[in-house]
């Protein structure tokens, strides 16, 4: 019998029409899952049942495609130290930059069984005094939580929201093709599907990194793509009782959402430390090793991108 949460109707309902689970192959699923993963002398997972039912929910319960996404999870974990080595949420740095909010999940979903809304705000810090490497850092830690905590992530996917406002020069000069390329491969190792891309309030600067993130994406992300120039526009594809007050709607005021996130990190402390301890040892990979330089044709530095 596998232990696993159990599911409101709605999202079990949409568990067995979206994504092909049948409950009562769950345990034989994860059975053979879990032996093939023992077979791996380079991977070292977690094994418990739910963490891996998210990875076969993820894959719609195609076991090749687990295995491909639970191995290319820990190989880019593995190979992207900036993005996930020491991640003590009680850090006086991290805490600083949870405490600008640019990753934020919002507390309600679209409807019972609808995706998560994830609110990004490219100018919510200081570009020209902060990294964004350690942006992403919390923005990847938060990720993780959702991937072992929220069935609708899981289930229902992601419906993001990228707020440009105050994205600046400095903003934009961080991004270059390597570093894009690493953050895309992140999103492709989560099994947490995107089911939209909203832009809104575009700058002057949108054109230059669109096109930059554009050809990084899936086709099917990049039809899911729309812009819109102002909250009204976004308000009649978002109802507004989903959107923070700042954003002309009723969920909650952004400083509470920010607090309650930064409250959720820390107190999951432990988690990320354990987290730690599952990586690849890419020596005992078959085949070749992968690794940054075999990746991302780096080995590690980033240069400043330079924009017209």
């Amino acid at each position: 019998m596998a232990h696993l949460r159990p599911l409101v109707p709605e999202l079990a309902e949409k568990a067995r029409n979206e994504l092909n689970e049948v409950p009562s192959r769950i345990t034989d699923d994860l059975a053979a899952l879990k032996a093939w993963l023992l077979k791996q002398p380079h991977l070292n997972p977690r094994m418990d049942d739910q963490f891996l039912v998210n990875f076969l929910r993820g894959c719609k319960y195609s076991l090749e495609k687990t295995k491909e996404k639970l191995d290319n999870y820990y190989t880019v974990k593995t190979a992207i130290p900036e993005f996930f080595d020491n991640r003590d949420p009680d850090n006086a740095s991290l805490q600083t930059y949870m405490s600008f909010g640019v990753n934020l999940p919002l507390p309600h979903t679209l409807e019972a069984d609808g995706p998560r809304f994830m609110l990004v705000r490219m100018g919510a810090y200081d570009a020209s005094k902060y990294s964004i490497v350690d942006v992403m850092k919390v923005c990847y830690m938060i990720t993780d939580l959702l991937l072992v905590n929220d069935d609708s992530s899981i289930i229902a996917g992601h419906m993001v929201l990228v707020d440009l406002r105050g994205l600046t020069f400095a903003g934009l000069s961080q991004f270059n093709p390597t570093f894009i390329k690493k953050m895309t491969s992140v999103i492709e190792a989560f099994p947490i599907r995107t089911k939209g891309i909203h832009f809104i309030n575009p700058s002057s600067g949108f054109d230059a990194l669109f096109k930059l993130f554009h050809g990084f994406l899936s086709k099917k992300i990049q039809e899911r793509i729309k812009v819109h120039d102002s909250f009204e526009a976004l308000h009649a594809v978002v109802p507004k009782k989903y959107l923070p007050e700042e954003y002309g709607g009723s969920g909650g005021r952004l400083n509470d959402i920010i607090e309650d996130w930064r409250k959720t990190l820390v107190a999951n402390r432990a988690f990320f430390a354990e987290d730690a301890k599952y990586r690849n040892d890419e020596r005992k990979r078959p085949g070749k090793p992968k690794n940054a330089s075999t990746l991302f044709g780096v080995e590690g530095s980033f240069r400043t991108l330079e924009l017209d």
